[in-house]
């Protein structure tokens, strides 16, 4: 038996604790906040900060919404959905730093549940986090996924292998063909072992995402930087918004559910760049990214 308002109350005290973890990492601004309605049923808190001391956009959002029809990104794969009533919670956030050597972060946790005909509503989790760097350090990255690694610990011995290739595989641009980032989790569909073993998963891996991105913060954000790694990071920023834009099924979820458009869109970064057929300088920092980083890897073998 799931409990809806147990994961509601755990994502909005979430949502409460980031915010403050990252009030202290930035040292400069706090967040603004900003309570909505949603027309269709429901609503959230988004709370975002801007030309902080380390970052430049800061959002993390908590939704709850509801309605008599599940949109079609959330019933694709679940076609017997189609037409349910649904709720849904959630904590998203996304952090895009001022220092190009401090990565973009992303996450987020959310709870559905599905249809009231006199069945019992069909519920799943979904969520993770994943880390694009600019000019990427390997202590960094095999940090990231053993804090991972260890949230996944708490479901079962395989979780992390399970959701280390499905987030790489998930935040992945064909067009490109390359990975967004050095990737982290992906899960969805999760009812498996039940609700119990299942939510406390989720509280583990979203109590984990802090101790996952704080030390690289703090490691980074006073790192010296010029123009040419700003320019970089503006560039690879673009890649950020094809995916949001493109493929993201989050993204796509909000709008047909009729979702406030601004605490959706504000995963995107507030400056980017494109430019014609660019690559990078053979042997550069810049080169490094696409050599080392930017396809699916082990990054825990060796350790």
């Amino acid at each position: 038996m799931s409990n809806f308002n147990a994961v509601k109350d755990y994502l909005r005290s979430l949502q409460q604790r980031i915010v403050a973890d990252l009030e202290l990492l930035d040292g400069r601004k706090t967040f603004a906040d900003d309570v909505w309605k949603r027309e269709g049923g429901g609503g959230g808190r988004s709370r975002v900060l801007k030309d902080g001391g380390v970052f430049e956009a800061a959002g993390v959002n908590f939704s709850h919404v509801f309605g008599d029809q599940l949109p079609p990104s959330a019933s694709k794969t679940r076609p017997e959905l189609a037409g349910k009533s649904f709720q849904v919670a959630g904590v998203s956030l996304v952090l895009h730093p001022h220092n190009p050597y401090v990565p973009t972060t992303h996450a987020n946790f959310r709870f559905f549940s599905a249809g009231d005909d006199g069945d019992k509503p069909f519920w799943w989790f979904g969520g993770g986090y994943d880390l694009t760097p600019y000019y990427p350090f390997m202590e960094d990255v095999v940090h990231w996924h053993e804090v991972a690694q260890g949230a996944c610990n708490v479901l079962d011995a395989d979780a992390y292998a399970r959701y280390k290739a499905w987030c790489d595989e998930y935040f992945f641009l064909p067009h490109r063909n390359e990975t967004r980032g050095v990737g982290g989790l992906f899960f969805d569909d999760l009812n498996e072992p039940g609700f119990d073993r299942c939510f406390k998963f989720v509280k583990a891996a979203g109590d984990s995402f802090i101790n996952a991105y704080a030390p690289i913060v703090r490691r980074r954000h006073k790192h010296r930087f010029g123009a040419r790694q700003r320019n970089f990071q503006l560039y690879r920023r673009g890649r950020y918004v094809e995916f949001n834009l493109i493929y993201d099924r989050g993204t796509l979820f909000g709008l047909q559910s009729g979702g406030r458009a601004e605490s959706i869109l504000m995963s995107l970064p507030p400056q980017a760049r494109w430019e014609y057929a660019w690559v990078p300088e053979p042997g550069s920092d810049e080169a490094k990214l696409y050599e080392k980083y930017l396809q699916p890897r082990d990054w825990l073998a060796g350790r």
